[in-house]
C-alpha cells in the first residue's frame, strides 16, 4: 500500500514515499526542489538526505558535485562558504561497503516552485489532492556515468500498489529492446532495475523507458507508465583547445592591460556542472626577460593580457619579439582535483615606427668619370625598428645640389642602402666637383612623439674625373640636297667636328666611317666630303630618297678617341629611267568572240613629273591588213585588242611606251601573244612554238626572197 506525504517549508519541497516493505538499500530520497535563495550563506543547512544500505552504513562517503558544498555523516548538506550562483543542479553520491546510489537537488525559483510539485505529482486543480490513484509507480533513476563492475548492478525499483497473481514486469525503449539493446533490464517479479554495462553520459545523457505490467499471457493489465533513467556527469573529460593555432599580437608599448587574444577550451563533460567549469592559468612563457609575467590570462575569459609597463613592451630592447605562453585549462573550476589541458599562444609584439632611420656617417665620397652613367656609391644607414617594415624600409631624397637633375637616388630593397646614381653623364670641363645633400626617411610615419634628426641627412662629395672624350660633330646628323648624277668629284659639303677637350689642344682628322655603295670620300685634314661615283636615287641603298652615310672624327689624344657623324644625302630625281611595260605575255583562244587581248601597264622607277602619264604607240605593221590595235585607257594603262580572230600560234606584238620627262624618255619593247585551242575551258598551247610566227620574221624573209632576186 502506497502513501503520499507533502512536506512544504521556504526552501525545501519535498516528496516522500513510504512503503510497508522490507530495506531497500540507497537514498530514502532521491529528487529534491528547493526553493532558490538570493545566497547561500556559509554553514547555512540546505537540507538532510537520508541513506541507508540496510546493513549498518559502514565507511559511508558523501560526494557533491559543487565543492562549495559538502554533506556531513549524519546527512546534513551544508554550504562550506557564502555562495550566489550554484547552477540547476547538485549532484549528491553515496557509497558505502555495500550500497551506493545518487541523490538529486533541483535548484528552482520561486515562480518555478509550483510547476515543479505539479510535474512530480501531475496535479491540477486544488494542489495536494492526486487527480488519480496510479497502480505502477515509476520515480526517476539517476545513475553515476563510468561505474566500474560488477554487472549488472541495481539502480532503481518500480513499485505496484495492487498485487495481481502471476503479474509480470515489462521494460521497453531505448536502452532495452531498441539500440542501443540491452543496457537495462527489469526483474519481472520484484521490479527491481538493474544496469548491465557502464554507461557514457557524453554519448547519451537521458533514457526515456516506459514500464507496463503483464499477465502470464503477456497481455497489458497496466500501463504503460514513463520511466526515466538521467546518466549523471562524472567528470572524465579534459578541457581540449580546438582552435589552434592561437596567434596574438600587440603593438610595442602599449598600455598595460592591452588586450592581446582569447584562449577558448572546450569540456564535453556536463556544461551544468563543475565537470565542465573550467579556469585558465598560465604555466610557463618563454622567453623570461625582460620580465618572466609579461602576460595575464583572465581565469574564466581565457582574455591574455598585458601587465607590463609599456616602457619594457620595447621590441627593441627585447631577447625576442616573440612570446610563446603555455596555457592550462583545468575544469572543477581550477580544483587541484579537476582535469587540465595545455595548448600553446605564440604572442607577437609588432613593430611601430618609433626609430628613426640614421646615416652611418656625415659625409659619404664618390668619384666617377665624364660620360658615365649607373651607381657610384651605397649611402648605409641604421634602424632599430622592425626589417622589412614600412617602419625600417628606407625612402632616400636629394634635397640640394642636383639642380640639373644629374642624379638619381633609389632604396636597395635587399640592403635598405641609398644606391646613388648618375643619370645624366657630367662634364668634368663644366664642373670637376658635386656636392649633394641627402636626407633619409622611412615609408611609415614616425610615432607622434618621434622626430628625425640631424643624423638623417647626409653630404655626398663627388669628384668627376676627366677623360679623353671623342669629337663632336656640329650639327648631327648633318643634312644636304643633291641632284642625282651630278659629275664625279663634286662637293657634297665640308663637316664640322670640335674636340671637348678644351684644355688638351688636340688635332682632329676625319676618315669615312660607313659609306654602303662606296660613293663618297673625305678630306683627313679639312673634312671635304666629295664624290667618287654617281649619285643614283634609284639605287637599293637610297631609302625613301635619302642616301646615309657615316663619318669619323679622330682626335689626337693617347688613345685617341673618336666621334661619329650621320650624313644624310636627300637626292633630287633626274629623268633617267626609260618605262617598263607589264605584263610582256598574254593568252587568247583561236575561237575568241572577245578579242580584247590584255591590259597593259606602265611604270616607272624616276619620280613625278618624269613618270606618267604614259604614250603608248604601236610600231608600224606590215602586211595588206593590221591585226591588232592599241587603246589608252588611263595615265598609266592601255589595252591591246585583236581585229579578228587569229590562228593557233605565237606572235610578238611591238609596243613603244614614253614618259612625261623633259627630255621623255622612250622603251621599245614587245608583247608576247599565244593563240591557243581551247575546249571545254581547257586551254591548250603546246603546238604554238612549232607555229611561231612573229612580225619580224616574216619581214625578214621576204627581205632575203627580194635579195636573192636582184642578185
Amino acid at each position: 500500500k502506497v502513501y503520499f506525504c507533502f512536506s512544504f517549508s521556504p526552501q525545501v519541497l519535498l516528496l516522500a514515499w513510504a512503503e510497508d516493505l522490507e530495506c531497500v538499500p540507497g537514498f530514502q530520497q532521491k529528487v529534491f526542489y528547493i526553493e532558490k535563495p538570493f545566497e547561500f550563506t556559509e554553514d547555512q543547512l540546505v537540507l538532510n538526505l537520508k541513506f541507508d544500505d540496510c546493513k549498518g552504513n559502514n565507511k559511508l562517503n558523501f560526494e557533491v558535485s559543487n565543492p562549495d558544498f559538502t554533506v556531513e555523516g549524519d546527512g546534513s548538506l551544508v554550504a562550506l562558504k557564502n555562495v550566489s550562483e550554484v547552477g540547476r543542479a547538485l549532484f549528491v553520491h553515496a557509497r558505502s561497503e555495500h550500497a551506493e546510489d545518487m541523490a538529486e537537488i533541483f535548484i528552482v525559483g520561486a515562480n518555478e516552485k509550483q510547476g515543479a510539485l505539479k510535474e512530480i505529482l501531475k496535479l491540477e486543480g486544488n494542489a495536494g489532492i492526486p487527480r488519480q490513484k496510479r497502480a505502477i509507480l515509476a520515480t526517476p533513476i539517476l545513475i553515476p556515468e563510468n561505474q566500474r563492475p560488477p554487472f549488472p548492478r541495481q539502480v532503481g525499483k518500480v513499485i505496484r500498489s495492487e498485487g495481481t497473481e502471476g503479474a509480470k514486469f515489462r521494460l521497453s525503449g531505448k536502452g532495452v529492446d531498441q539500440d542501443p539493446k540491452g543496457i537495462f533490464r527489469i526483474n519481472e517479479i520484484t521490479g527491481d532495475v538493474s544496469v548491465t554495462r557502464t554507461l557514457d553520459r557524453e554519448a547519451i545523457a537521458n533514457y526515456e523507458l516506459e514500464v507496463e505490467v503483464t499477465d502470464l499471457s503477456g497481455k497489458t493489465i497496466d500501463g504503460p507508465v514513463r520511466l526515466d533513467i538521467s546518466v549523471i556527469d562524472q567528470n572524465d573529460n579534459r578541457p581540449m583547445f580546438k582552435e589552434g593555432p592561437y596567434v596574438g599580437h600587440v603593438m610595442e608599448g602599449s598600455p598595460t592591460g592591452t588586450t592581446v587574444m582569447r584562449m577558448t577550451a572546450f569540456d564535453a563533460d556536463d556544461a551544468s556542472t563543475d565537470n565542465a567549469l573550467l579556469r585558465y592559468n598560465i604555466l610557463k612563457q618563454t622567453p623570461t626577460k625582460p620580465s618572466p609575467n609579461m602576460f595575464y590570462i583572465d581565469p574564466e575569459k581565457g582574455d591574455i593580457v598585458t601587465v607590463v609597463s609599456p616602457v619594457l613592451l620595447d621590441r627593441e630592447t627585447m631577447e625576442s619579439p616573440k612570446y610563446e605562453l603555455v596555457i592550462e585549462a583545468k575544469d572543477m573550476g581550477g580544483l587541484d582535483v579537476g582535469l587540465t589541458g595545455t595548448a600553446t599562444a605564440t604572442i607577437l609584439i609588432d613593430d611601430k615606427n618609433d626609430h628613426p632611420p640614421e646615416f652611418t656617417k656625415k659625409e659619404f665620397q664618390a668619384t666617377v668619370k665624364e660620360g658615365v652613367t649607373g651607381v657610384i656609391v651605397n649611402l648605409t644607414v641604421g634602424d632599430r625598428d622592425d626589417p622589412v617594415t614600412g617602419a625600417w624600409r628606407a625612402v632616400y631624397t636629394i634635397i640640394n645640389g642636383n639642380p640639373g637633375q644629374s642624379f638619381e637616388i633609389h632604396t636597395n630593397p635587399q640592403t635598405n642602402e641609398g644606391m646613388l646614381s648618375v643619370v645624366k653623364p657630367l662634364d668634368y670641363e663644366i664642373s670637376a666637383f658635386h656636392t649633394l645633400l641627402i636626407k633619409v626617411e622611412n615609408e611609415d610615419p614616425l610615432i607622434p612623439d618621434i622626430a628625425y634628426g640631424p643624423s638623417s641627412t647626409a653630404t655626398v662629395q663627388i669628384t668627376v674625373e676627366d677623360v679623353n672624350e671623342g669629337p663632336v660633330f656640329h650639327p648631327n646628323p648633318m643634312t644636304v640636297t643633291k641632284q642625282e648624277n651630278i659629275p664625279i668629284g663634286s662637293v657634297v659639303l665640308t663637316v664640322n667636328a670640335t674636340d671637348p677637350d678644351t684644355l688638351q689642344h688636340q688635332t682632329i682628322r676625319y676618315s669615312v666611317h660607313k659609306d654602303p655603295a662606296g660613293w663618297l670620300e673625305i678630306n683627313p685634314t679639312n673634312g671635304t666630303i666629295g664624290t667618287t661615283a654617281v649619285l643614283d636615287r634609284e639605287s637599293p641603298y637610297v631609302q625613301d630618297n635619302v642616301y646615309t652615310a657615316l663619318f669619323l672624327a679622330i682626335d689626337s689624344g693617347n688613345p685617341p678617341a673618336t666621334g661619329t657623324g650621320t650624313l644624310h644625302i636627300t637626292l633630287e630625281d633626274v629623268n633617267d629611267n626609260v618605262p617598263s611595260l607589264y605584263p610582256t605575255l598574254a593568252k587568247v583562244c583561236d575561237d575568241a568572240k572577245d578579242l580584247r587581248v590584255v591590259v597593259l601597264g606602265a611604270s616607272d622607277k624616276d619620280l613625278h613629273p618624269n613618270t606618267d602619264p604614259f604614250k603608248f604607240e604601236l610600231s608600224k605593221q606590215s602586211g595588206p591588213e593590221k591585226l591588232w590595235r592599241i587603246n589608252k585607257l588611263n595615265n598609266t594603262h592601255a589595252q591591246v585588242i585583236l581585229l579578228q580572230n587569229l590562228k593557233k600560234a605565237n606572235y610578238n606584238i611591238p609596243i613603244s611606251v614614253t614618259d612625261s620627262g623633259k627630255p621623255p624618255l622612250t622603251n621599245n619593247t614587245e608583247l608576247k601573244l599565244q593563240v591557243c585551242t581551247c575546249k571545254k575551258s581547257k586551254m591548250d598551247c603546246s603546238a604554238t612554238d612549232a607555229l611561231h610566227i612573229s612580225l619580224t620574221l616574216i619581214l625578214l624573209s621576204l627581205l632575203s626572197l627580194l635579195c636573192k632576186s636582184l642578185a
